[in-house]
């Protein structure tokens, strides 16, 4: 074929697929503009009452009226939330299946699991940070132990007599205490249970020293009397307990932590879609009575771009992949 003949045909390809380019993007287009049409399928991988579901039903419910079909919320709990994780990160990705999991699925998990059947950076899209929740670490309130300081300086004295309560093998309330060992070379053996009322009832009946869970199940051990708070995990107070110090104010700046929700999608989910939703799920977090409602669980609405959503991913792996590492620990 000579030179003329080569020519041609590159053109004419070139022009196929601009075609094809410009047909997909009709087609994408129309897509978008059609959806929804059927029920939207917001996956939770954790049992209901927990923190995740609640926040899905709350945002479920406005999102739902806003697009004119309904958000229905789908509870597929195990392994630690890797199961419903998994099944969304797996699903076509057809704009009507999403998901709202947490750090562990997320992001530890990718560190912490020898074979996790999903990987959450590449088979899941960003939408939407929906919400976060500040860990309290608190003690006894007849331990004898008044601040942050006074447990980090009563675990060197008294190195191999502590243990802490966390809400499991992978939980944020396990990393951020080990995050703090870290950063202050300090030891202390981890207990955990299956649920933050359990793992502060460790502590109100002595079989662990300390713990950092979520504050709904802590805040009504302090109210009682029952329970002293050191820290919040958040990097500012929280408005919703105002009267405890941050971990920086608690003179550890580099130990602040939340735990949070985020929703994501099929990887395939087309990028108008996502948008959307991403839309739509802010308005709603904007919401008073949504606002209230997360409150009410000692939850923050937070919001914000997919691109914001995925850079704060990545920042969290960064920051904990070491902190995992040096726990030496492994799942299967």
């Amino acid at each position: 074929m000579n030179r003329t003949s080569t020519s041609r045909w590159s053109s004419l390809g070139r022009r196929a697929a601009i075609g094809v380019l410009l047909s997909c993007a009709a087609a994408s287009g129309a897509f978008a503009q059609a959806w929804p049409s059927k029920p939207i399928k917001l996956v939770v991988p954790y049992g209901a009452g927990s923190s995740p579901d609640v926040a899905a039903r709350i945002i479920a419910e406005k999102v739902g009226a806003r697009l004119g079909q309904p958000v229905v919320v789908e509870n597929r709990a195990g392994a630690g939330g890797n199961n419903g994780t998994s099944a969304v990160a797996k699903a076509p990705g057809d704009g009507y299946t999403f998901l709202i999991s947490t750090n562990g699925p997320l992001v530890y998990n990718t560190v912490l699991y020898e074979n996790l059947p999903y990987d959450p950076f590449k088979e899941l899209r960003p939408v939407v940070l929906a919400g976060g929740q500040a860990n309290i670490c608190a003690v006894r309130a007849d331990s004898g132990i008044n601040s942050l300081r006074d447990l980090v300086a009563t675990m060197k004295r008294e190195p191999g007599k502590f243990n802490y309560s966390s809400i499991g093998v992978g939980s944020l309330s396990q990393l951020g205490v080990e995050l703090l060992k870290a950063r202050t070379d300090t030891f202390a053996v981890h207990i955990p249970y299956a649920s933050s009322p359990l793992a502060v009832l460790a502590v109100l009946q002595g079989d662990v020293q300390f713990t950092c869970v979520p504050a709904v199940a802590v805040v009504p051990q302090v109210k009682a009397g029952k329970l002293r708070p050191l820290a919040v995990s958040t990097g500012q107070r929280s408005s919703l307990t105002p009267d405890i110090p941050t971990m920086k104010e608690a003179g550890f700046p580099e130990v602040e932590n939340v735990a949070w929700m985020a929703i994501m999608a099929p990887a395939a989910t087309p990028t108008e879609v996502v948008q959307r939703m991403n839309q739509e799920i802010n308005a709603a977090l904007a919401m008073p009575d949504v606002k209230q409602k997360m409150n009410s669980q000692y939850m923050e609405p937070i919001g914000g771009s997919p691109e914001d959503l995925q850079r704060f991913m990545a920042k969290e792996l960064k920051t904990m992949a070491p902190v995992i590492k040096r726990m030496g620990a492994k799942l299967k």
